[in-house]
C-alpha cells in the first residue's frame, strides 16, 4: 500500500517557544543529493524582530548569572547532545550525504566544542582581566564583559557549511 511520507516542520525557537512564522509560510529541506527531506518555517522580517527583541530581554538575566553557571548550562547542552547522539548522526548523515563515520565525527566535535567552552567560562576573566598600571594613587582593573546580543541567519550557516564543504 502506498502512503504519502508526513512530512515534519520544524518550527522557530523565539523567547523560549518554539513558533510557527508570523507569515505562515515554510519551505523545503533537502539534502545534498535534493531529496525532499522535511520542511521549515520561512522567517519573516517581524519573526526576525521578535527573535532580536527576545535576546535583547534576555542578555540582561544571562550577563547576570555567574560565570561558573553560565559554564554549567553550557556543558548541560553537550550532556544533552551527548545523549541523543544516535539520533544527530542519522539526522546529519541522511541530510548531508556523508558517511555516517563523518556524521559521527561531526557531532562528537560539536560535543567536544561545547565542554570547551563550558570550562572556559570560569578562567577567561582571570586570564584576560587585568591591573592597569597607572600614574596615581588608585588601582585601575580591566574585566570582560557581555556587550550585546549576537544574530546568525540561516543563510548564512547554509553557505558556511557549503564552503567548509
Amino acid at each position: 500500500m502506498n502512503r504519502l511520507d508526513v512530512r515534519k516542520t520544524y518550527k522557530l525557537y523565539i523567547g523560549g517557544s518554539f513558533v510557527r512564522s508570523e507569515s505562515g509560510r515554510y519551505l523545503p529541506a533537502q539534502s545534498a543529493g535534493g531529496a525532499q527531506l522535511d520542511n521549515f518555517c520561512h522567517a519573516s522580517r517581524k519573526d526576525f524582530r521578535d527573535a532580536v527583541v527576545a535576546a535583547r530581554s534576555a542578555f540582561e538575566g544571562w550577563a547576570k548569572k555567574s560565570a561558573y553557571l553560565r559554564g554549567q548550562i553550557l556543558y548541560r547542552a553537550a550532556e544533552m547532545l551527548q545523549n541523543r547522539a544516535g539520533e544527530l548522526v542519522k539526522e546529519i548523515a541522511r541530510s548531508t550525504d556523508v558517511s555516517p563515520a563523518d556524521a559521527q565525527n561531526e557531532v562528537a566535535l560539536s560535543i567536544d566544542r561545547l565542554v570547551y567552552y563550558a570550562g572556559w567560562t570560569d578562567k577567561y576573566s582571570q586570564i584576560f582581566s587585568s591591573v592597569n598600571p597607572v600614574a596615581s594613587s588608585h588601582f585601575n582593573f580591566t574585566t570582560p564583559e557581555p556587550t550585546g546580543v549576537v544574530v546568525m541567519l540561516l543563510t548564512e550557516i547554509q553557505a558556511i557549511w557549503n564552503c567548509a564543504r
